[in-house]
């Protein structure tokens, strides 16, 4: 759309038949989410599903979609999957990690 320089496409049926159109807008809202708005899912989602309650100190800040995960976690492997889940978040534009591994005292 952007190298045409389109701003609505339509949208067909299997038929061909036009049923709508769609917008550059449309299509963008989903990453026009507040930063805060984005930290809060992923600490929700990191927290309270994918790290055992208490094994982990993870800190999400979010800025203009970027995520930045630092803190501990309880084994190496969590990492790609912290990252991974990040970047299915919707207005997430990329993600970067620091986090380093726990080692039991």
């Amino acid at each position: 759309m952007a190298r045409g320089h389109l701003k609505r496409l339509p949208v067909v049926d299997d038929d061909g038949c036009l049923v709508g159109l769609v917008s550059r807008g449309d299509l963008l809202k989903i990453y026009l989410r507040p930063d805060e708005d984005i930290a809060e899912e992923l600490r929700e989602l990191i927290m309270a599903e994918l790290i055992p309650a208490g094994s982990a100190a993870v800190r999400v800040h979010v800025s203009d979609g970027l995520v930045h995960l630092d803190g501990c976690i309880p084994a190496p492997s969590l990492n790609d999957v912290l990252v991974r889940v990040a970047r299915t978040v919707p207005g997430v534009v990329d993600v970067t990690a620091r986090l380093d591994v726990e080692v039991p005292a």
